[in-house]
């Protein structure tokens, strides 16, 4: 994926930015009313910008989860904002030619831009399902006909499309099925702040993160302009991609806690995460 970014001299802050669907209320408000000359924003997939915010090229921004959990000692997340759902999230898929259920040896093609959806779809699968298939990574397209996989793991974006199309049978929505097993919601994504940065220039991610906060706020009351804008890219109706924008939701209260808290203690158990992710670092 190209890595698009604004470059200012005088760089204050470099922050990392999302540009999927998901995140448009946020991201269209920020890029008309935010932009200043000092932050130096950097716009990829999920996992390049964990793998930028560890190597200390970027100082904050939208991480996976599953990094947080990764490497706790670098990061403080930043209070009341994620990408999250409670429920059906509309946009993390597992499609499949089979029910879960029946996936046991099956081959499931992982996508390679989220780290916290490929844990996600293991843990449903393994933890909950109680099965074992065989995994693999890869571009769905890259496969010949005769060698479609069981099941597809797709986020964002490319979830809406296949969604759209109905490519697969069955159609797994992960954030709904980890609510009807752990009764929580999922946080997808969190911003993050490296802990060096925190105690280099504490007012830069003060003066940040209330921008974030206020154009989370202005975009979620200005959905239907914003839908109108970024519906042609996927390309789906307004009406739907209305729809799917009001189930995602972009806070970090007590019940997102709790389910991003459950969601380590397995990551934990799997020995994917440290133990030192619980519990939780917040500021602000």
């Amino acid at each position: 994926m190209r890595i698009s970014e604004t470059v200012h001299s005088n760089t204050r802050a470099r922050i990392g930015m999302v540009n999927f669907i998901n995140t448009a209320p946020l991201y269209e408000t920020w890029n008309t009313t935010a932009q200043k000359e000092e932050w130096q924003v950097t716009e990829a997939a999920p996992t390049v910008l964990n793998r930028l915010i560890y190597e200390n090229k970027l100082d904050l921004g939208f991480i996976s989860s599953h990094e947080y959990a990764a490497h706790p000692n670098l990061y403080k997340i930043l209070s009341d904002l994620s990408i999250s759902s409670s429920g059906p999230v509309g946009s993390v898929f597992l499609f499949s030619t089979k029910k879960p259920e029946e996936l046991s040896n099956g081959l499931v093609l992982l996508s390679d831009q989220s780290q916290t959806s490929v844990s996600l779809v293991q843990i449903i699968l393994e933890e909950f399902y109680k099965i074992r298939p065989r995994y693999a990574s890869g571009v769905y397209l890259d496969y010949a006909e005769e060698e479609v996989p069981a099941a597809l793991l797709a986020i964002g974006d490319e979830a809406l499309r296949l969604k759209d199309q109905g490519v697969f049978p069955f159609s797994i929505d992960l954030g709904e099925i980890w609510h009807q097993f752990t009764g929580l919601p999922f946080v997808f994504a969190l911003w993050a702040v490296r802990e060096d940065f925190c105690a280099q220039d504490p007012d830069a991610v003060v003066e940040i993160h209330q921008e974030l906060l206020r154009c989370v706020w202005e975009g979620k009351n200005n959905l239907a302009a914003i839908c109108e804008k970024v519906a042609p890219r996927i390309p789906i109706s307004v009406e739907k991609c209305c729809n799917y924008l009001q189930g995602i939701e972009y806070d970090l209260g007590g019940e997102k806690q709790r389910g991003l808290r459950r969601f380590f203690e397995y990551l934990i158990q799997r020995g994917e995460a440290d133990a030192t992710a619980l519990p939780l670092k917040i500021c602000g």
